[in-house]
């Protein structure tokens, strides 16, 4: 069985701390691990163990590839040979399922693949493993399998499956997928215990989806088998036909495929599954205090009752406060009643619509060499403390508007500045004019740290021209 790891979403619900150049699969809400590597991990000793296969977006490749590849030296098995296919547009679930079944095929040709998403929470590893046995079972006998979540209230923010009376096995028929329903509705779908909460993740053969796909989604299936014949390789990555892709339906699974077919069977899965879809489905997953209370970072409470505080920065202090989520972020702080924290995404649209940046960049930015940080910025200037990761370069470069001064704070730089090549280490400094031709690059084992002062008209990160750059990044990259 090949796990297909899903990464491309945006998670706005849990902003502030989750920004859409970097969601909240890349972050470790519910272990040491980011979501993305909970994933993969919880695979360990099951049926899925070999190397994943992840679909992506263009702009979130890096950090998957980072967090894969950190995964492998660390020894988790499979980790080291994924394969990661870029989608060079979003549309959605179902053509990015049918070119990983692409690369799947091309493994073998009766593969299983288990489709999961990248950003859940599974409490229950051992129960987890054993409905993917059943599902490998249902779907090397050429079912389609989704997991229908054994519910444990009546959720109004899931869609459901209604399962038929006729199964063996441990699967059942599908009768029916239904919508989020409203309070009433939920209640009565639990009641009668015929109804399970969509997850998401999906078992089938590759051939067997292929097929499906292509009877029931014939655009879908043509697009996506025309932009993966039109493939190539760049750096550790897959990337497809644009063009093709581009013009590809978009669809879910769900509609384009589950709805239609008449393979499609249910897997009960009773495992204290979450989406972590907003911080109050964060909140009920993580270990609690006395009062109901979840406390992350440096937290100070007082009477304070059924809140989640997240600090990732500095104190937080909370008194004589209940049912309260509040998240403390460098450049932005979120307090919200835990009852209405699923309209932070009207927040975030909010956010955008004023011209701002914080729904998508946190004041730390993750580069493909590294990272910078925004420590100040003013009329003509602005400070950035960059850090370069052992052996990693940046692009060769200029600027039409600001010019650059460079203060080594730890390790050692190599610079050249136009015809000059430079060697720094610590204290010592170098400066930038204004369109002089240069890169930066970290000859050693230890991460370099620079503070960059910037000044000039403009100080924007489009006012970059690349000329050379080992990532494959355009200037807008």
């Amino acid at each position: 069985m090949i796990p297909v790891v899903l990464s491309g979403g945006s998670g706005s619900r849990l902003w502030p701390l989750s920004r859409s150049a970097y969601p909240k699969q890349f972050l470790p809400l519910c272990s040491g691990y980011s979501l993305v590597q909970d994933t993969v991990l919880r695979l360990s000793g099951s049926i899925a163990e070999e190397a994943p296969i992840f679909v992506t977006a263009n702009d979130q490749r890096f950090l998957l590839a980072d967090q894969v590849q950190s995964l492998g030296a660390k020894g988790a098995k499979g980790a080291k040979g994924a394969e990661i296919i870029l989608e060079p547009a979003r549309r959605n679930t179902a053509p990015a399922i049918a070119l990983a079944c692409f690369a799947a095929y091309e493994r073998a040709a009766d593969s299983v693949v288990l489709v999961l998403p990248s950003d859940h929470h599974i409490e229950n590893k051992w129960a987890y493993q054993q409905a993917l046995a059943v599902a490998n079972e249902a779907a090397v006998k050429g079912n389609l399998v989704t997991f229908g979540v054994v519910p444990t209230k009546p959720e109004t923010g899931y869609g459901y499956i209604k399962a038929d009376n006729a199964g063996s096995d441990g699967w059942y028929g599908i009768a029916a997928f239904v919508e989020k329903p409203n309070a009433e509705v939920a209640q009565q779908y639990l009641d009668s215990g015929d109804y399970y909460w969509n997850s998401g993740m999906f078992a089938f053969r590759a051939d067997v989806y292929l097929e499906e796909l292509k009877q029931y989604s014939p655009a879908i299936y043509d697009a996506a088998k025309s932009s993966w014949d039109a493939r190539s390789g760049d750096l550790d990555f897959i990337r497809v036909g644009e063009e093709a892709f581009s013009a590809c339906p978009e669809d879910s699974i769900d509609y384009a495929v589950m709805e239609k077919t008449k393979k499609a069977v249910v897997i009960p899965l009773d495992s204290g599954w979450s989406d972590v879809g907003s911080w109050q489905s964060l909140w009920e997953v993580q270990e609690k205090d006395d009062a109901g209370n979840v406390l992350v970072g440096d937290v100070i409470i007082q009477d304070t009752v059924n809140t989640m505080v997240h600090a990732s920065n500095r104190m937080v202090a909370c008194l004589g406060v209940k049912d309260l989520v509040v998240v403390e972020t460098t450049d932005a702080v979120l307090v919200a009643d835990i009852n209405e924290v699923q309209k932070v995404k009207d927040i975030v649209k909010f956010i955008e619509s004023n011209g701002r940046s914080e729904h998508e960049f946190h004041r730390e930015v993750h580069r493909p060499w590294g990272r910078f940080d925004s420590v100040d910025s003013g009329d003509r200037y602005q400070v950035k403390r960059i850090t370069v990761k052992p052996g990693a370069k940046l692009s060769t470069q200029m600027h039409h508007h600001r010019a650059e001064h460079w203060v080594v704070v730890q390790g050692t730089a190599k610079v050249q500045r136009g015809e000059d090549s430079l060697m720094l280490t610590e204290n010592q400094s170098v400066y930038i004019p204004l369109g002089e031709v240069h890169y930066l690059e970290n000859p050693g084992k230890i991460p370099l740290e620079i503070i960059e002062i910037q000044t000039g008209s403009y100080l924007g990160e489009d006012d970059i021209i690349r000329f050379n750059d080992q990532y494959g990044r355009s200037t807008k990259d």
